[in-house]
């Protein structure tokens, strides 16, 4: 038996009734070793969160430590570029473009901490550093690190009497190292024998050396005066290219020269005749030498907008050109017609449409060739060759119209584009005409070369030799027509007036002929 104030035997289990009403039962004799091993574990737990925390500190310390320590100790940073640049200006590093110059270490210092005036005063230091420097190349004749110091004496407001007083000993030891004088005679001796340009670039040498040096003032004066002249003279030609390089060049070394301005009014005037002209041309359907005058004035102008549009203008006359001659069903023309234009405006409407309708014309041709039988085309291709033939040996080239060797080759080729003897007959026409050009030119039948010239035209629009035969059969017009106006023959020279204009209205001679036939004109009314 027990009393009331007996305790229990240790290994009793007794309930244990909590607020909530659960019921738990605690075994008393293992109590004391829980309690006991819990703190050692949550203890090792924060040991090792303590050494990891302590672990990452350390790496950031050690990766971070100099931009932290610019963070907390700023005045350390700016002292180590105080003592960089004192190193640097003790070497004579004065400065240096991958920044560990003195002035670039003092400029560093003084970003990071405007109000210490050590970072000022070696600016200022630096400065006359590098005016010394300067003087000492000088004297030294190494003339361009003598430039390059100044430079940077001027650039960190070193007082300018100095500077001035050190650049004008650099100018002057420069010139007596170069020999002024000498590279003057050099320029007179260029001037005399016609190479403007070198000369007038020995004389911008001696100008810079000695700004008053009286002989190249007035050399280079007369250099560009000759040189003016010449862009006179090219003007005159209609070399415009070439008038255009001058004035500029001129301009270059002098843009206040007195005659500028004259030949740079010539300039604009001839522009515009040129442009005139290229527009009469185009109107007059004669694209190539519309082409060539647009080409004339953006050789000398390349943005001229007015030329730029008469390009684009010609592009199109070619297109249409091309449209013409695919409704002929002339492919061979028309293709050329239409390269010509994609060389020029590529993106052009007019283009994109004359494609279109050689493509239809391409297709009419094919069905039209579809609808005879085999044997019937045969026929009349056979047949349209014979005629062909016939108006060779008759000189018929173009004319008259529909019977001409032209309008039948034309024909057999709408019927039978791809058959090989039409492909030869195109390629004996082609100099046939051309040989029958140059035999009428030997002969100054102008009338009959006109003719076979056309033809030749109209078979090889792309041949190269065209332009160069359209020149002379100009000129060839002149001679006879001139021969024929001093026979008193003045309706013929009108004629041949009128034929030398269309085919070159820049033709030489053509104006004097012009004068010479309007005179005449005159005189007989």
């Amino acid at each position: 038996m027990t009393g009331p104030h007996d305790k229990p035997p240790a290994d009793r289990i007794e309930p244990v009734i909590d607020w909530l009403q659960e019921v738990r039962f605690s075994d008393r004799a293992t109590r004391p070793a829980r309690r006991e091993s819990a703190p050692r574990w949550r203890d090792r737990r924060v040991w090792r969160w303590v050494a990891a925390i302590l672990l990452l500190l350390a790496l950031v310390v050690v990766v971070l430590r100099e931009p932290l320590a610019n963070l907390i100790w700023p005045d350390m940073r700016v002292q180590r570029l105080l003592d960089e640049a004192g190193q640097a200006m003790a070497q004579g590093r004065l400065s240096a473009a991958d920044g560990t110059g003195a002035r670039q270490r003092f400029e560093a210092a003084q970003a990071l901490d405007s109000d210490r005036s050590e970072a000022r005063e070696g600016l200022a230091r630096v400065a006359i550093a590098a005016l010394a420097q300067a003087s000492e190349h000088t004297r030294a004749g190494r003339f361009e690190q003598a430039r390059q110091s100044l430079a940077l004496a001027r650039e960190l407001q070193v007082p300018r009497a100095a500077a001035d007083a050190v650049a004008e000993q650099l100018r002057r030891r420069e010139a007596a190292h170069a020999g002024v004088d000498k590279l003057a005679q050099q320029a007179g001796a260029a001037r005399a024998a016609g190479d403007l340009e070198a000369a007038l670039s020995l004389y911008q040498r001696v100008l810079a050396l000695q700004p008053g040096h009286n002989v190249a003032l007035e050399g280079r004066e007369d250099a560009l005066a000759d040189l003016l002249q010449r862009a006179k003279e090219s003007l005159a030609r209609g070399d415009l290219a070439r008038s255009a390089a001058l004035i500029a060049s001129a301009r270059n070394y002098d843009p206040g020269h007195a005659d500028l301005p004259e030949v740079q009014a010539r300039m604009a005037r001839a522009l515009e005749v040129q442009r005139d002209r290229a527009d009469q041309r185009l109107r007059r359907g004669r694209l190539e030498d519309a082409l060539a005058g647009y080409r004339n004035v953006l050789s000398a102008s390349p943005q001229d907008p007015e030329a730029l549009q008469g390009v684009d203008r010609v592009a199109a006359a070619y297109a249409q050109r091309a449209v013409r001659a695919a409704a002929d069903f002339d492919f061979a023309g028309a293709n050329a017609a239409l390269h010509s234009a994609r060389e020029l405006s590529p993106g052009l409407a007019a283009v994109r449409e004359a494609e279109q309708s050689l493509q239809r014309a391409r297709q009419s041709q094919s069905r039209l060739a579809s609808s005879l039988p085999l044997a019937e085309r045969r026929r009349r291709v056979e047949a349209l060759l014979a005629a062909m033939a016939q108006a060779e040996a008759r000189g018929d080239w173009l004319t008259p119209p529909g019977e001409s060797a032209y309008d039948k080759l034309r024909a057999a080729q709408s019927l039978a584009p791809d058959a090989a003897e039409v492909k030869r007959a195109s390629a004996r026409l082609i100099p046939t005409v051309h040989t029958c050009f140059e035999d009428e030119m030997r002969a100054n039948r102008v009338r009959r070369a006109r003719s076979c010239y056309d033809a030749w035209q109209a078979l090889a629009p792309a041949d190269g030799r065209l332009q160069e035969s359209r020149r002379r059969l100009s000129l060839k017009w002149i001679a006879v027509g001139d021969e024929q106006l001093g026979s008193g023959q003045v309706a013929f020279a009108a004629q041949a007036l009128r034929e030398a204009r269309e085919l070159d209205a820049d033709a030489p001679g053509l104006e004097e002929f012009a004068l010479r036939v309007r005179n005449a004109q005159a005189g007989g009314n």
